[in-house]
């Protein structure tokens, strides 16, 4: 190779060149985005990329992940080899891995002949998964794609090519320890001359560094981008779970949300570089299943074209500052349109199997917040919601004296402070909805007959003000706050229980944003102790609810990872566990309620999503749908009338499940 060395350093040097000003290009807007901490916790952050991105943690969770899992780590390891191929090809004297000695290299040499097959075989199943297989949530016949894995393919060819000359012309030590470039020296190359050999060994050589080269420099400019983004990323985690929206202070002048691109953090502008357009959030979303226009992978590679149209625009200043293409707009690409905005229903489930960690329930939110604070720009049915939530403190509007209503015959004592040790927080719906009022009442025998010393706030009791966050109006959600903030340092309250996931969440994520320490327990998650510790006395194996399916409500399994302690309190009542729909735990598709969808019209679709759920159950021949969330409760009652089974099976809450077995 000397006589192209000052060739291959031409080549070289201007790859290298054009790479660095292309990432610098690109990367230099991640600037734009406003200050995020994510550099605190160095040694739990390299645990998490350690775990997560080398170890492609929730990556091999899919069958097919393996794959990518096998071409990860190929990659990885041929690093060391093609670092040593390009300085060889500088260097050729003075650097070569045939240098080290004889054990280590035939060794390295055996490693990459290995992984080179590996690499292939690899790159050969993915062409035909997305030819014969292609999963219907990403564009499996894209150019992008089929570019890379031509690049990638080429570059074992080029490999085998190479060193199966080498091999032949017996200029290659280690042969013994190549099998496969061996095969391939004696299948091609067999009876060639010498010269030819010496032809081919350079025409695999320069086809392998252009390829290396071109394929680093393509890179910045496609989806693969995540190959020089997704690791960091993994490091950059939230080292919490994302379960809340940011808090914004409020100042004269300021505009609230996100309505330009560079009003994100900056770590949302990283992750738009960092999808890797697999699908896996589109897959699990419940809006996408079904038919809805939202999908979250997309939204994702809206703002990364928004990012990149705007980006050196907004970072020179000009235009006045002002987008060139609107964030929020006609959904066109580089732009999220509102209706796939006001279809997330904030489950979660999204960045449950994200394997590079992007936060897209948060990005989503920051753009209703614009709306909704800076634009008065959301559905019309919200118009009353809001209202209401405002005026009365409940979506209905509801006299406030009304939330007593469910202790007419009961003697129920109101919260005092040092004498009573838990605040039964009723919810909304716990004291104003017809149903939930029972589960309400189920709850609060079951406080009684172990013993508990509890009480209510009544008719000063006041919204938690989940739905009013989640759906951007974070004016009155932060007065929410403060009021009920005000309220329980004047009660002394320092107990909390909920039976609403959803005021749970809140109480127990969103409002340690204001300073606040509350000890939070969900109603499944007490009956679960309280039959533990045996203050419960129950009539155990109780056969009449027939097969039970329980359901997870996103807002206590995914947001705040309880899932066995209703499982287990249905469990001691009936004998067994429940029956599982095959959508649970952590992959459990949600009711279509969250997010401040309980209050909306659903989006047009293919069904709607509770109904898509409550067929889930009914093909678990369930005679009893367990749940312990009252949005849930109502999602499924309204998917049984949907699907005229509401006469056959019953919806449950944990607690009504419990009480009825109560001795």
């Amino acid at each position: 190779m000397s006589t192209n060395v000052t060739a291959f350093a031409i080549v070289l040097a201007a790859a290298m060149l054009f790479f660095a000003w292309s990432a610098y290009k690109k990367f230099s807007l991640i600037a734009l985005g406003q200050p995020d901490n994510r550099f605190n916790a160095i040694g739990a952050r390299l645990w998490n990329m350690l775990f997560f991105a080398f170890g492609q943690r929730r990556v091999v969770k899919r069958t097919f992940g393996v794959n990518h899992f096998v071409l990860f780590w190929c990659f990885i390891v041929l690093m060391i080899a093609n670092l040593e191929f390009l300085l060889h090809g500088l260097f050729s004297e003075q650097i070569a891995l045939s240098d080290l000695p004889n054990g280590v290299y035939y060794t390295l040499a055996a490693i990459f002949d290995v992984v080179s097959i590996l690499a292939l075989i690899a790159v050969i199943m993915a062409v035909g998964r997305r030819l014969l297989f292609p999963p219907s949530y990403i564009d499996a016949k894209s150019r992008d794609a089929f570019v890379v894995l031509s690049m990638v393919a080429m570059l074992m060819i080029a490999f085998f090519g190479l060193h199966g000359a080498e091999i032949a012309n017996g200029v290659e030590g280690a042969e013994d320890y190549m099998l496969i470039s061996s095969a391939v020296a004696s299948v091609a190359f067999d009876g060639a001359s010498a010269d030819s050999l010496d032809t081919w060994a350079e025409v695999f050589w320069w086809i392998h560094a252009i390829v290396l080269l071109g394929f680093l420099n393509y890179l910045p400019y496609s989806k693969h981008m995540h190959v020089l983004t997704a690791i960091p990323n993994c490091f950059f985690k939230s080292l919490d779970k994302v379960n809340t929206q940011t808090r914004e202070e409020f100042a004269k002048g300021k505009e609230f949300g996100v309505g330009k691109i560079d009003q994100f953090s900056w770590k949302g502008l990283f992750d738009s570089f960092s999808c890797t357009e697999c699908g896996r959030c589109t897959d699990v979303c419940p809006a996408a299943s079904t038919g809805k226009k939202l999908n979250p992978r997309l939204v994702m590679h809206d703002i990364k074209v928004n990012l990149l149209k705007n980006g050196t625009a907004l970072a020179k200043g000009n235009n006045g500052g002002n987008a060139i293409q609107a964030l929020i707009g006609d959904g066109h690409e580089g732009s999220v349109s509102e209706e796939i905005l006001w279809a997330c229903t904030t489950c979660g489930a999204c960045m449950e199997v994200c394997p590079v960690f992007i936060e897209h329930v948060p990005r989503i939110v920051d753009m209703r917040r614009h709306m909704v604070e800076m634009h008065a720009s959301f559905p019309e049915e919200l118009h009353t919601f809001f209202e209401n939530i405002e005026q009365r403190s409940n979506p209905w509007g509801i006299a406030p004296p009304e939330r007593l209503k469910w202790t007419a015959d009961l003697d129920v004592k109101s919260f005092e402070s040092g004498q009573t040790e838990y605040l039964f927080y009723v919810g909304c719906a716990g004291a104003l909805d017809a149903r939930a009022r029972q589960v309400t009442m189920a709850t609060a025998k079951i406080l009684d007959a172990a013993g508990i010393s509890w009480g209510i706030l009544g008719k000063d009791e006041l919204c938690c003000g989940d739905s009013a966050r989640r759906l951007g109006n974070e004016f009155i959600f932060d007065k929410m706050v403060q009021d009920n903030i005000k309220l329980f340092t004047e009660k002394g309250v320092k107990k909390i229980i909920t039976q609403c996931p959803h005021c749970f969440s809140t109480f127990k994520n969103d409002y340690r944003q204001y300073g606040i320490e509350l000890e939070v327990i969900h109603h499944t998650e007490l009956i679960n102790r309280l039959i533990s510790s045996g203050k419960l006395k129950l009539n155990k194996g109780s056969n009449g609810f027939g097969n039970i399916v329980f359901h997870d409500s996103c807002y206590l399994g995914r947001y705040n990872t309880v899932y066995e302690a209703p499982r287990n309190a249905i469990a001691s009542v009936t004998g067994k566990s429940p029956s599982e729909m095959p959508h649970n735990l952590d992959k459990s598709f949600c009711c279509g309620a969250g997010g401040g969808r309980m209050w909306m019209e659903e989006s047009p679709g293919e069904k709607n999503i509770n109904v898509a759920r409550t067929e889930e159950a009914l093909a678990q021949d369930a005679d009893t749908i367990c749940v312990s969330c009252p949005y849930c409760m109502t999602m499924f009652e309204d998917g049984l009338k949907d699907k005229d089974a509401d006469e056959k099976v019953r919806v449950l809450d944990v607690a009504e499940v419990v009480a009825e077995a109560l001795k």
